[in-house]
């Protein structure tokens, strides 16, 4: 697995969490899952991910999109 795929791997898996509290905690969590999605747009512009430089640190292999 490279930094991509594991970026929008960890992104989906935040998106579907932040539904399910949604769904069984508070309408709030809605937030989590608004966050997600300005970070991935923002990230498709810039080139810069926090979660591709975390997953960079922990040894996964870089990808096309983050470097």
């Amino acid at each position: 697995m490279n930094i991509d795929r594991a970026v929008m791997a960890f992104a989906g898996v935040v998106i579907l969490v932040s539904v399910a509290l949604t769904q069984l905690v508070s309408p709030w969590w809605w937030l989590l899952t608004a966050f997600v999605g300005l970070n991935l747009l923002q990230a498709s512009f810039t080139g810069f991910c926090p979660a591709a430089m975390l997953f960079r640190k922990l040894g996964v292999r870089s990808g096309c999109a983050f470097r």
